[in-house]
Order: structure tokens, then sequence, then C-alpha cells
């Protein structure tokens, strides 16, 4: 079982620990209610260092990027900035979601933990072809601070960067090997920051004694949730293309002599047919769960991620559905028809809610 540099501080808060991925995680501090509350309302913290961390040296690295990534990283190249995207395959399956960081002429990358050894596998198959060198930075750790609250208790952390105070949404800098990042996984502000793991405890007690939350995992489903989200393994595969997993913005086609990997395969999907990620809310008493069966008039779907909202006190969830559907229809739980509403997949954003 693989564990962070922040176990033992895990531990000895009284955390529940489950196994994710292979990590050992805190699911919980206290409870998933009061620590989805803390995010919404001030402030919370999160070791997410099981992500996988990737640098890159040497070559043409924009150009090996330009061929993995369904998204154009030119739009970022000239600035300190982070770009969201997806991995796909040749026939336009998604292979994972992930975040490239670009700041002093270098680029980090970010992915989802249990695609790892797949991904690091397909950045060297692919950058061999650009004379790219792969780094995966395991020493690292990731920490997010999450909340309306989450800059000032970040600029009150003792060495803080001032400079992370200019950082707008989706802006990042290097301090050093440090990288700060104006990105989350909540809908909420904060940063999230890129540490060597060696000095990862130091920056989560002063975070604590500044008055932050602890989040384990499962406030941060729920958050992620409510922000419209998508869980990679959940709300979208290896099967899934991004058409049908509410990423089609994250493909650029801008530039027609771009080659990336899965283009050919995405040209010739017609949209006008794919299904659809839409956000769905219960109206009768139930909690939505995975794999539940959804029906509306012009079709059907599942339920790919649900829960119980703190924020909107109702289980809500994201499903993929036939295009048709209207206002209403029905999910399918332990053998009832039960009452839905369709929505926007984004419930909520910086604490406003959306529907």
């Amino acid at each position: 079982m693989n564990k962070t540099a922040l176990n033992n501080a895990h531990i000895e808060l009284g955390a529940k620990m489950v196994n994710f991925s292979h990590w050992e995680m805190p699911i919980s501090y206290t409870s998933l209610i009061e620590e989805h509350h803390a995010v919404r309302n001030t402030a919370g913290i999160f070791d997410v260092s099981h992500m996988s961390v990737f640098d890159f040296k040497g070559g043409d690295q924009v150009a090996f990027f330009e061929k993995i990534f369904a998204n154009d990283i030119k739009k970022i190249c000239n600035d300190n900035k982070a770009i969201y995207g997806a991995l796909l395959n040749e026939e336009g399956g998604i292979l994972d979601d992930l975040i490239i960081y670009h700041a002093n002429e270098k680029f980090r990358l970010v992915s989802n933990c249990s695609t790892r050894e797949q991904n690091r596998q397909w950045y060297e198959k692919h950058a061999v072809e650009f004379g790219v060198e792969v780094v995966e930075r395991s020493d690292m750790g990731i920490l997010a601070i999450q909340g309306p609250d989450a800059l000032n208790k970040i600029l009150s952390i003792e060495g803080m960067n001032p400079q992370v105070n200019d950082l707008q949404s989706f802006g990042c800098m290097f301090d050093g090997d440090k990288l700060y990042a104006r990105t989350g996984y909540t809908g909420e502000d904060g940063l999230e920051i890129i540490v060597a793991s060696e000095d990862i405890n130091q920056l989560w007690d002063q975070a604590l004694r500044l008055g932050c939350t602890p989040i384990g995992l499962g406030a941060r489903d729920t958050l992620r949730l409510e922000a419209g989200l998508n869980l990679y393994g959940n709300d979208m595969t290896i099967e899934n293309h991004p058409y049908e997993s509410n990423l089609g913005w994250t493909i650029d086609m801008t530039d027609e002599n771009r080659q990336f990997i899965g283009k050919q395969a995405l040209l010739s999907i017609d949209q006008s047919k794919s299904q659809k990620i839409v956000g769905i809310i219960l109206r009768d008493k139930g909690v939505l769960r995975s794999g539940y069966e959804v029906i509306h008039d012009e079709g059907k779907g599942v339920v790919l991620s649900g829960s119980y909202s703190p924020t909107l006190q109702s289980s809500i969830g994201l499903a993929r559905v036939d295009q048709g559907y209207k206002k209403d229809g029905k999910v399918m739980i332990r053998n009832k028809m039960l009452n839905i509403d369709f929505v926007s997949p984004r419930f909520i954003e910086r604490g406003k809610i959306l529907i």
C-alpha cells in the first residue's frame, strides 16, 4: 500500500483511512458534512499527494504536447497558466483527464493516480519522437487549500510568496521547484501547491494552525459533484469519448494542421446523436448511486456519480443520457421508479447555487 508523506499526520488527527487505488488515504476526519461545509464556508486543506506529477526535460516539448493532448498547449505557452484537457487513444477514448502547468518556460503535468503507470508509458512512448525526457516526480506531494477564505489563510503562512495573491484563475507560478496554481477540484477559490514531500508536513501544520480544516476524500467527492466536475473511472473511462463526457469544450480543432492522437476518430462522431452528461436531482426520498437506470420521454441513460448534496440538502448526480431529455424523468432505485429533474451538471460555483 502506498502512503503519502502526510500519512502519520492523518492518523494522528484520527482520520478514517481507506484504500484508494492502492493508496492509504483519509476518507474523513470528523464527518463528511462538516468537512464539506468547511470548504464551502471558510477553508479546507486536502492531501492529494496520491496524484501523479510529471516534469519534462529537453526536446520539443510543445510539439510533444500538441500530439498527445486534445486541447491546444499553445494557449498557455506565452503565459504562466494551466490548461485542462484529455489524453485520448487513437479511437478517441479517454485515457485520462489532466492539467498541464506552464511557468518559467517549464511544463509540469498532474493526472490521476489510478492511471499512473498507463500514462507514464504513454508519455514515454510518444516522447521519444520529440527528444523529450519524462521525469516522474515521486518526490513531490500536493496540497489543495480551498474555500472562500483559502487565499487569506495561504497568505498568512510563514514564508509564503506574496506573489500568489496575484494569480488569476488557472494562473500558476514556480517558486524554485515548488508550484503554486489557482486551480482546484471543489468549485471554490483556492490554490493547489506542489511541494517537495520532505517539506509538506511543515506546510500542512501551518495551515492547520491558521484554521484550515483537514478534508478527506469523502467530502472531496461531494464537493466536486456539486461543482459538476468529472471523476475519471466514474463519469468517463477509456470507453467514452469527450463529446459524451462534457469535455467537448476541451477539444481544440482550430489548427487544421495539428494532428493530435484521437482527432480523426472524433471527426467521425455525429455529436447530434451523442449521449450527454446532465445533472439530476432526486425529487423523491432516496439517494442516487452509480449504475441506476435513468429514463426520459425520448430515451434512457445511467447514473454515473450520485450522492447526498450537503449544500442543496438533496440527492444529486451526474448521468449520461440520450439526447431529447426535457425537464423531468425517472430513475430506477430498488425496483421503484422515482422522480428526477434534469438540470445543468454544475450545481454550485463559488458558493452560489446555479440550478
